[in-house]
This record gives C-alpha cells, structure tokens and sequence, in this order.
C-alpha cells in the first residue's frame, strides 16, 4: 500500500484466490485439511481451516495496532474462520473491526 504504516493481508483456504489477489502477504488457512480447495461452502471445514493455521495467523498479526476482518457471511472460510481471526486479533491486543456481508435470500442457503 502506498498509505505510510499500513499493511494488507489475505488468508483464504482457496489457494487459486491467493494467487489473484495484489495484498501483501497472503496466507492459505488449513493447508493439510483442505490441500488449498477452499471449504467447499461449509463453515465448520473454515473454522478448523483457521485453527489449523493459527500459528500462521498470529505471526501474519503480530505487530499490528488495528486489524479490520472484511467478510463474507454464508459461505465456509468468511464465516468459520472469521471469528478466528477476530480471536487472534484480539489476543495479539490490536483493536479489531469486522466488516461483513451477508448473502440475499436469492443467493442460496
């Protein structure tokens, strides 16, 4: 980022997703569990994703004064591994926002 001071993360379990985006670093969440296919819908697969990566999530964290969690409700990785994060955030003592998005009625369950 061109903004003096601040940093950009991308933790996905969707290792394809990783390779398209621009932010810093990125972090693959659950690795072992889910080979990079992502979490296939399912939050359950997203919350352990993130368990399985917390030590990865603690140092891609540390350091930070302020971490915004940018979301997407009703899929696997955003709303398993979100609250995740949110967790480690805290822990590490940066004030922690999340910002979510929640699907409409048409987009499936």
């Amino acid at each position: 980022s061109d903004l003096e001071g601040v940093s950009f993360r991308v933790l996905n379990t969707d290792a394809q997703a990783l390779l398209n985006s621009s932010a810093e670093q990125r972090v693959q969440l659950g690795q072992n569990l889910t080979r990079g296919l992502g979490a296939g819908g399912n939050p359950s697969i997203g919350q352990k994703a993130a368990e399985e990566s917390r030590e990865e999530l603690q140092q891609a964290l540390e350091g930070s004064d302020l971490v915004f969690i940018a979301a997407g409700m009703g899929g696997g990785t955003g709303t398993g591994a979100a609250p995740v994060v949110a967790e480690v955030a805290k822990q590490s003592g940066a004030l922690t926002v999340g910002i979510v998005t929640k699907p409409f009625s048409f987009e499936g369950k």
